[in-house]
């Protein structure tokens, strides 16, 4: 019995990618005296991977990422802050490189705490107040 053996190479390209999940940022009741919470953000990028990951604005007429606020009853505004430290010193923005948080990924989910902030002192229309974050990965 007779056999004739062969071998062929087996190759593939791994693209860098990454996906990203927030949850919800939820203060409670304001009752003009501060109001601290958090929001969790789960990336997941190929081992290896770095990435950045930005908040935009917000939806609130006039707001910018050092300046957000939800809206209310009659376009009412309510200020608050996002930041990237416990300590509510370090703002989170979206400019890659300057006000967002770098990371590199590990092939697994890696959680980042967004840490938010409503100032005391704000007497503003009472009612219902909301905005929406647009969390932005780049890698």
């Amino acid at each position: 019995m007779t056999s004739a053996t062969t071998s062929f190479p087996v190759t593939t390209t791994v693209q860098a990618t990454c996906t990203v999940s927030a949850t919800s940022l939820v203060f409670g009741t304001y009752a003009s005296t501060l109001l601290n919470s958090t929001s969790t953000i789960s990336a997941t990028c190929t081992n290896t991977t770095p990435y950045n990951i930005g908040l935009n604005a917000g939806t609130a007429t006039g707001a910018t990422v050092t300046n957000r606020s939800m809206t209310g009853p009659a376009a009412a505004l309510l200020h608050y802050g996002l930041f990237s430290d416990s300590g509510h010193s370090v703002n989170w923005g979206n400019t890659v490189g300057t006000n967002t948080v770098a990371k590199t990924g590990s092939g697994a989910a890696q959680t980042l705490t967004v840490y938010g902030q409503v100032p005391a002192g704000q007497f503003v229309t009472p009612g219902s107040y909301s905005d929406t974050i647009t969390v932005t990965l780049t890698y």
